[in-house]
């Protein structure tokens, strides 16, 4: 018997072999991706298109801090005060720039994590108990770490093998974890007596804080998964078309559980920097990081409905609205007004997403209706 025919059976197609094994999605994009040369990729992390984006964003930072400069020029004249500031926004942008490298991957795999802030209370709070601190910064750094990736894992299990929608998930997630906190730090604010930990947020080296390192660090690791290794990838495909890639062979299951693992891994190390910072930790802290972290990962151009988005594009996202915050500190505006800005850039950004990827559709249609078979 031949091995091979070119006859088509209900089995097979004409001109293939009996047994063809999966095709990874992953794989064929690899093979397929051109060479970049230049800088330029760097920004670009998905084509051309995410460099048009993130220089755009770039411009939306030039002009807020024209608007800054035409609104307080007594302190924009300052060069030390300028570079003060900017130093300041950095900071202010650190810990929420790690939690939302996290929540960039989550979202360009097809899901969402509203549990992120109360997991960075949770870890947080678990890592500056008596008990914990009795060991020392490598206990507390470590017990925050592994508080924050088995919060992760609990939440992809829930979605990927109980069946759960991610919303609901985290959701529920973002309670339990705000309760348990409250249960373990009593209601009370635990202080971090460790001047290690303490020390990580006044540390600073070549005049740069290290709270800015540990983001630069967090980010490019983030990049290069990203955009240079299988996994990220492969998050793309399952974002893209979950069916569609666990038909090529991606365990899809697993691959969303990581996802939140890593997530998690990311609340972690967030807990140690705000802990840092605040020199203690309380359930309530983190509070409304999982819209900040949306928020910023959709100004930088990440897709709601997965499949797409950029570490650099959500990096630029977190700083916009740190930008946005000093802004209007430095004018006296409430923070109510504040929220309000943040809640209508927000509906803005999904408007424009919306309307792009309409246009991206239909022009896709009409170019496969014209084109001759």
């Amino acid at each position: 018997m031949s091995e091979s025919t070119g006859t088509a059976t209900p089995d097979r197609p004409a001109d293939l072999p009996a047994q063809s094994p999966p095709v990874d999605p992953a794989v064929t994009a690899s093979l397929k991706e051109k060479p970049r040369t230049g800088g330029l990729s760097f920004w670009s992390g998905d084509g051309g298109e995410g460099a048009k984006r993130n220089l755009g964003l770039i411009g939306v930072l030039v002009v807020l801090i024209v608007i800054g400069a035409a609104t307080r020029w007594d302190l924009y004249s300052n060069p030390d005060w300028v570079w003060g500031n900017t130093l300041t926004i950095l900071k202010l942008a650190s810990v929420v720039g790690v939690v939302t490298v996290g929540m960039t991957f989550v979202i360009i795999g097809g899901g969402i994590d509203l549990s992120v802030g109360a997991i960075v209370a949770l870890a947080g709070v678990w890592a500056t108990t008596v008990a914990t601190q009795s060991y020392g910064a490598g206990g507390m750094i470590f017990t925050a770490i592994v508080v924050g990736v088995a919060v992760g894992l609990v939440n992809g299990i829930l979605i990927s093998y109980g069946r759960l929608v991610a919303f609901i998930a985290t959701l529920a997630m973002m309670v339990a974890a705000r309760g348990l906190a409250a249960q373990i730090s009593g209601k009370q604010t635990q202080v971090s007596n460790n001047s290690f930990i303490n020390g990580i947020a006044s540390t600073d080296l070549l005049g740069i804080p290290l709270l800015v390192y540990i983001l630069a660090a967090v980010v490019a690791a983030g990049w290069v998964l990203l955009n240079r290794t299988t996994f990220g990838r492969r998050t793309v495909a399952v974002g893209g078309n979950p069916e569609a890639a666990r038909l090529a062979g991606i365990n899809v299951r697993r691959h969303t559980l990581l996802l939140y693992a890593l997530s998690g891994l990311c609340c972690g190390i967030a807990a140690i920097m705000l802990t840092a910072q605040a020199n203690s930790a309380q359930a309530a802290m983190a509070n409304l990081y999982e819209l900040d972290a949306i928020a910023a990962a959709i100004i930088g151009g990440t897709l709601l409905s997965g499949g797409r988005g950029t570490i650099i594009g959500s990096l630029l996202g977190v700083l916009i609205f740190s930008t946005i915050t000093n802004l209007f500190a430095i004018n006296g505006l409430s923070t109510e007004a504040q929220n309000m800005v943040k809640g209508g850039i927000i509906v803005g950004a999904v408007l424009i997403q919306q309307v792009q990827f309409r246009s991206v559709t239909q022009f896709l249609s009409r170019n496969k209706l014209t084109t001759p078979a």
